[in-house]
């Protein structure tokens, strides 16, 4: 279970403050810094980070507010974003500067990577270029067309993106954990006329059969004319569909080696992607970004947050299939002409010292991970640390989920030396860019365990009560951000009114985020969880809708009731409670099956921890589900009122399917 406090905000360390005295450049108090904050909160203030990148045409208005919650950002101006992260380094230095080094998951006998790659901004470029070339020449692919992209690890993933861009499609990535029910899906609301996917990758020792799933996912996918693999696996034999189907290779073998592409000046609020993120409901929500203002909030939060710099090496240790991947392992990094690693595989293999290894080989400067890996790590023990030299390490960071403060004290001491900078970010797939942190890069506050810190320049974050008051310090409340930001989503694709309800709607002209928080007397910001039925499992949100849809699809349940639980390594699992159909028997053998479709139709990070077979489920006299009471079941907290249930007897019902579960396996 989690440690007492994470989701409760009891016994939160508010009060302990860590100076870091090493850190003499911009470290300020927390008053100062709220000083200049509320000078930043103005458009003018975001014209000024804007005015840092290369525009082929400067905006006339920096924000449009005449139809909230619809804002537009830099309106009149025209960028690309391929330009920014490649065209404007070739007048520079920087063009022979390495941009990524990517290693593969394999290991030979001795723990060396078999495979290690080292891509200059020149090479990206070029390779770019070439992939942008085919795309237009052989697919027809124009601005404003719909791409999918269903790939692993691999810099080719970053080389399609940055194509895509270049020419003005919008693309959508999804996640390579994902099904076949799930990639088509995503397919079919984003209307994409190109999937771009590879053979198979490397995962935990492991082969994944990636094309097999794309394969099932496109004869679900009308819109879905053609399809590019990459050859990632040399040795893996695939079917291949005439007429559909082209090797990466192949294509980019018949592009000129000094093929070059103009970029699309495109106006600023042109979207530049479509990343699909769980809601309450079943159906995920296609979050659409534009161009000019998720830069900018990209290349703002590259400075004040990462502090990059030249000499540095940054390594986000995220999955570009999530947004954190989008932001801050592709165009945030290759914007600011980072070097920057990427790897395929899996933290722990083939030793927990995998990712220690890896920083002490490319001398990582700036590290960026999940609460989830540092406490998988963590429990492993120090002597894995101890075998590296991580000293090179300047500055941490966190993402995905609130951090316990036992593993940011083990981030802090025993990773960072007790001398670096460790912060955790908060942010969404919705908010494009990082919302609340400490920001080393721009003026250092005083640290504190566990917290997000204080909400960045140029945003106001603030906790609400229930009627929408300021919340007490201490108090626990909801999160919302109260003024507009570049960066933000321009809608929910294909569905303008769901967007103004789940965003604008609980706390009117607000963005509601979804998050319980409680802000201190210092005015740090600390994000609790979700507020609403969404998990939040290792980074990743799954909507409790969504895995009860999948399991009622089995043939053999006529409803579902999903819930999360505290873990003290991913922070949040789901539990299932399944009531059978007629003359459907509960079995193990059941259950195993019930686990397997979950993972068929959504995926492995959906299975749930647990599945119950229960009769019934704890429901209101209406029939809405009372979630919190399972919830509080598995915890073996208070079910708080439950005069509203239609029959308290599911309750115990409940409770003893649980109770029986315990006994089978020994718990």
């Amino acid at each position: 279970m989690a440690k007492k406090g994470v989701s409760s905000g009891e016994n939160l360390p508010f009060g302990e403050k860590i100076v870091l005295d090493n850190w003499n450049h911009k470290n300020i108090g927390v008053e100062a810094y709220q000083d200049m904050h509320r000078r930043t909160l103005t458009p003018e203030f975001w014209e000024e980070v804007a005015n840092e990148l290369d525009w082929f045409r400067k905006w006339e208005l920096a924000l449009d507010d005449s139809n909230p919650p619809f804002y537009r950002w830099f309106v009149g101006g025209e960028i690309n974003a391929s330009y920014l992260c490649l065209d404007r380094h070739m007048k520079s230095w920087r063009k022979n500067k390495v941009a990524i080094i990517w290693e593969g998951e394999p290991v030979d006998g001795n723990g060396n990577p078999r495979e290690v790659r080292k891509l200059t901004y020149y090479d990206l470029y070029k390779q770019v270029n070439r992939l942008a070339t085919v795309l237009k020449r052989n697919f027809g692919i124009r601005k404003g067309d719909k791409v999918g992209i269903y790939m692993p690890m691999v810099p080719e993933l970053p080389i399609a993106m940055l194509a895509l861009a270049r020419i003005g499609a919008t693309f959508t990535v999804v996640f390579s954990g994902f099904s076949a029910d799930s990639l088509a899906e995503r397919m079919n609301d984003a209307e994409a006329r190109l999937l771009i996917t590879a053979n198979g990758f490397y995962r935990r020792g492991k082969i994944v059969n990636l094309k097999e799933i794309a394969d099932e996912a496109v004869e679900k996918s009308p819109t879905v004319k053609n399809m590019i693999v990459l050859r990632r696996l040399p040795e893996m034999d695939i079917p291949m569909q005439e007429g559909r189907d082209y090797w990466w290779e192949d294509l980019m073998a018949g592009a000129p080696e000094n093929a070059y592409i103009e970029p699309e000046p495109l106006p600023s609020e042109f979207p530049l992607y479509i990343l699909y993120t769980s809601g309450t409901t079943g159906k995920p929500k296609g979050i659409v970004h534009d161009t000019g203002g998720y830069m900018t909030i990209l290349h703002a939060t590259m400075k004040w947050v990462f502090d990059i710099k030249d000499e540095d090496v940054f390594w986000c240790a995220a999955d570009i299939g999530w947004v954190t991947g989008h932001s801050y392992i592709v165009f945030g990094p290759l914007m600011e002409g980072a070097t920057e690693i990427m790897y395929e595989g899996a933290p722990t293999f083939p030793e927990p010292d995998r990712w220690w290894s890896m920083i002490e080989r490319y001398g990582t400067t700036v590290f960026y991970t999940s609460p989830t890996a540092i406490r998988t790590l963590m429990k492993f023990g120090d002597q894995w640390v101890k075998r590296h030299d991580l000293s090179t390490l300047r500055i941490l960071h966190s993402v995905g989920e609130p951090i316990n403060p036992e593993a940011w004290r083990w981030y802090f001491e025993t990773i960072g030396y007790g001398r670096c900078p460790v912060g955790s970010t908060w942010w969404m797939t919705e908010t494009g860019g990082i919302m609340i942190s400490h920001l080393p890069g721009y003026a250092l506050i005083p640290l504190k365990p566990g917290t997000n810190g204080l909400p960045l320049p140029g945003i106001n974050a603030d906790v609400l009560t229930e009627d929408g008051k300021p919340a007490a310090a201490g108090d626990k409340g909801y999160l919302v951000l109260k003024n507009p930001w570049p960066g933000m989503p321009m809608t929910i694709h294909r569905d303008p009114d769901k967007f103004v309800e789940t965003y604008f709607s609980r706390f009117k002209g607000l963005y509601y985020a979804g998050d319980y928080a409680i802000k201190d007397d210092d005015g740090y910001i600390w994000v609790l969880g979700r507020a609403d039925e969404v998990l939040n499992v290792a980074g990743h949100r799954l909507g409790t809708y969504e895995i009860e849809s999948s399991l009622v699809g089995h043939k053999a349940v006529a409803e579902a009731a999903v819930v999360g639980v505290p873990d003290e390594i991913k922070g949040e699992v789901p539990m299932a409670f399944v009531v059978l159909r007629e003359n459907v028997d509960a079995s193990e053998d059941l259950r195993k099956d019930l686990h397997q479709w979950v993972r068929k139709t959504i995926g492995p990070i959906a299975d749930p921890g647990k599945i119950f077979f229960v009769s019934s489920v704890p429901k209101t006299r209406s029939g809405k589900i009372m979630r919190r009471v399972l919830k509080a079941v598995l915890t073996q907290q208070s079910l708080g009122d439950i005069t509203t249930l239609e029959d308290q007897a599911s309750v115990e019902e409940v409770k003893e399917a649980y109770r029986r579960l315990k006994s089978e396996i020994g718990e």
